[in-house]
């Protein structure tokens, strides 16, 4: 997952390059969020860079919430989860999941980055989705 949002980098060219002009503060927790797709009806918009949440997964299902993810030594501009990311198991179908994105809150809030699956994964009633140690990684190139 290389792609920031607008939100992320407008932030951080403000931190660098004005001196911190609009006063951002770092989340104390950050979330992964899994979304059925990126695309806005037609496929021409790209939802998460913009900061859309529409397609989420819980417009569409029950038993979803985002989960906490802690990372590990930043290196060479890269870093990747330290633990497992383990989601509820779905009481109701959740659809495809093919895109996940990194969030400042448990709900609402911003996308910090995003990025799709390397394999969609269609999770049913009484499936488990989780990204493994070191499945996550984010890079600023």
């Amino acid at each position: 997952m290389s792609a920031a949002s607008n939100y992320t980098e407008d932030r951080t060219l403000d931190y660098w390059l004005k001196a911190n002009s609009a006063a951002s503060t770092s989340p104390a927790t950050v979330y992964v969020a899994l979304f059925t797709t990126d695309d806005s009806t037609g496929g021409t918009s790209d939802l998460l860079e913009a900061g859309t949440l529409t397609n989420e997964v819980t417009t569409v299902a029950t038993a979803y919430v985002r989960k906490a993810v802690t990372f590990g030594v930043i290196t060479n501009g890269s870093v990747s989860n330290s633990g497992n990311i383990t989601f509820d198991t779905a009481t109701a179908n959740w659809g495809t999941i093919t895109h996940i994105a990194v969030m400042d809150a448990s709900t609402s809030g911003n996308v910090l980055f995003y990025g799709s699956l390397d394999t969609a994964r269609e999770i049913l009633t009484d499936d488990t989705f989780q990204i493994t140690t070191g499945n996550l990684t984010v890079t600023l190139a």
